[in-house]
Formats: structure tokens, sequence, C-alpha cells
């Protein structure tokens, strides 16, 4: 059946709105656009239908109620793909290739090389803000390279959440662009960092775990998972 405009625009603002804010949930999402639950449904049912987003079982911490389960919906790796995501193929070639010719250690060089060029272009920004808020000024800087992260507490810090990478497929196959942008990270905050979860590892977000009022002096960036 053919999709009318309007319709396949209410699909879009879906599909920014699970890239930008992680997975929501129906209620949520009417919420936000502003229609119905039947008519947020019908679109969700949709885009299940296409591949573009999946559903899970909403947890729920204490008693459960009656009724149906809620459930919240995120995009698949379909649905990821459909946005820009830059230089995949081309860039998976290249890397293999340097691979094959330099060795692991030529592939760790240019993700330090990548990644530091950002690194110098966040760098201002991050620095002009105050410590504490600097986490959000990242996330800031990020959103604006097609990251769609954001900056939220957490218990003894903040968690740093980036809900698309444009990089993804790249970085399932050379971890070391996330590795080296863990790193990064930990430079910009003057922090101890620890990477929880990655998209390039099969998680629904990357999430880097910083810690509250930690020294500058001592920081030391670790990633525990990988991912860009």
């Amino acid at each position: 059946m053919a999709v009318s405009p309007a319709d396949r625009r209410t699909r879009v603002r879906v599909a920014r709105l699970l890239l930008e804010r992680g997975p929501q949930t129906a209620a949520a999402l009417s919420a936000e656009l502003g229609l119905t639950a039947a008519a947020v449904r019908r679109h969700l049912d949709a885009m299940l239908g296409e591949g573009a987003i999946l559903a899970k079982p909403l947890r729920i911490f204490g008693p459960r109620t009656r009724g149906r389960p809620a459930r919240v919906f995120e995009l698949s790796d379909a649905g990821h793909a459909a946005m820009p995501n830059g230089y995949d193929d081309i860039a998976a070639a290249a890397l293999r290739f340097l691979a094959d010719t330099g060795g692991a250690r030529a592939v760790e060089a240019f993700a330090r090389v990548r990644v530091g060029e950002l690194e110098a272009r966040y760098r201002p920004t991050v620095e002009a803000a105050r410590p504490a808020d600097r986490p959000a000024a990242l996330a800031e800087a990020l959103s604006a390279d097609g990251y769609a992260a954001g900056a939220r507490e957490a218990t003894a810090g903040v968690q740093l959440c980036q809900h698309h990478c444009p990089v993804q497929h790249v970085a399932e196959q050379f971890p070391q662009l996330c590795d080296a942008e863990t790193e990064a990270f930990g430079r910009l905050l003057g922090t101890h960092i620890q990477r929880l979860a990655t998209i390039a590892h099969g998680d629904g977000v990357c999430t880097t775990f910083i810690p509250a009022g930690r020294p500058a002096a001592s920081a030391r960036s670790t990633s525990g998972r990988t991912s860009s």
C-alpha cells in the first residue's frame, strides 16, 4: 500500500525522535508529536512491519499493574542505516587495506588522528563551560556532528548517551575507532570515564559514565566496552 506524504513525514518525525532520545513508549511519542495514541500506534505498527523499528517490553520496577504490558520502541539496524551515515563502505575498505598493509598499529594511528581532529574542534566549546556543564557541552558538540547525544544525571555522576553513530558499521569492524573516541572524551572532560554500552557492540545507545568529582590531574580514560 502506498504511504501518503503526510504519513511519511510523521514516520520520519517518529524516527528522528527515537534517534535523538532513544527508546520511547507510544504514550511519550504521542505527547511529543501532538497526536492521538491510536494514530501513533498506527504509525508504529507500520514501521514495525517495515523493519525500521523494534519493540521491547518496558522494564517496570516495583508492583506490576493489570493490562497489556507497556512496550518501548527503538530504531532497528535498518532504521539507523536509513539515517545519514556518511562513508561506511569506502571507510571500511580503506581501513581493511590499512590493516593488511600496515597492521593493527596503523589502524590505531589512523583512529587517533581522526578523533584528534574532533577533539581539537570540541575543546574550545567544552573548556568554555563550567566543569559541571562540560558533559552537556560535549553532548551538544557531538549532536552537531550527527551523534544525537545528550547528558543526564546518574548515580554518582553523569551518563553521556549517543543515540546515533555516523560510523557505526565501520566501528563494528574496527573497534580502535571507539577506543580512541573514549580516550578523547576522557581528555576533554579531564576525568576517568568508562564506556558502558555501545551501538557498534549491538546496544541501542552508546553510553559513557562520567563520575562526579574526579580531579583532572588523575584523569585516565578507560573503555569497558567499545563503540563509536
